[in-house]
């Protein structure tokens, strides 16, 4: 048993060298400003060209969780061209005023009946009301990752909320990717709350620098690390 271990990219030779390392798929992000926001069509060619691993691209246009008629028709139009050059699935997600799951927003970009699988990415941290936002994120069509540290601050903050939601919910336990701020003293503890993906940025980078390329032995390291607790927690 192994557990599922997404590695950021910015580009096409993170790509390469995040699968040299043993990742299991790609987040694309066109930058890192405002905590990711989507690249260009072209890029995502590039990266479908460059490995063989599943790729799901960010679909965020600004920073924060908002977004507006005007906008969401961009986004419709990014998806198109992402699934066009190979994009397996997309990273999403977007909030009301009241800081609740945008629903009409997020079937509005992705559709009633999405013919692949997509993430709901960290909006979900800031939500007021977590618990009312994880029942409606069971209710979306396509739906089977949600990236989440358990607080907008990150795990090393929401690490006993991942762990109890885990323990508690069927559907969250098998949808969570824990990452945000993800060390590797948090693993074993997800692993034996029955979570089983894990996301990485820039700590599969030397000295965590967005600056640099994915290192593959960094993420080897990681992947080890997974391996390791995920085989640990299953039953004898």
């Amino acid at each position: 048993m192994t557990g599922l271990l997404e590695v950021i990219a910015l580009h096409a030779a993170d790509a390469e060298r995040a699968e040299a390392g043993g990742a299991d798929r790609i987040e694309l992000v066109g930058t890192m400003a405002g905590d990711g926001l989507s690249p260009e069509p072209a890029l995502v060619g590039q990266v479908r060209r460059a490995t063989s691993l599943p790729i799901r691209v960010m679909l965020r246009l600004r920073e924060g969780f908002g977004t507006d008629g005007g906008e969401v028709t961009r986004l419709q139009g990014l998806l198109s061209s992402y699934r066009s050059v190979g994009a397996d699935g997309v990273v999403l997600g977007f909030l009301n005023a009241h800081t609740e799951i945008d629903v009409g927003v997020v079937l509005e970009i992705i559709g009633e009946s999405p013919d692949f699988g997509w993430t709901f990415h960290r909006a979900v941290d800031s939500c007021f009301d977590t618990d009312t936002a994880w029942w409606v994120l069971r209710q979306l069509p396509g739906l089977d990752q949600v990236l989440t540290a358990g607080s907008a601050r990150g795990v090393s903050e929401g690490l006993d909320d991942l762990v109890a939601r885990a323990q508690a919910d069927e559907f969250a336990r098998s949808a969570i990717m824990a990452g945000g701020g993800l060390l590797p003293e948090h693993v074993p503890w997800l692993a034996r709350s029955g979570v089983r993906s894990f996301h990485i940025g820039s700590s599969a980078r030397p000295l965590g620098s967005w600056k640099a390329y994915v290192d593959p032995d960094l993420v080897g390291t990681w992947r080890r690390l997974v391996d390791d607790a995920v085989h640990r927690s299953e039953p004898a």
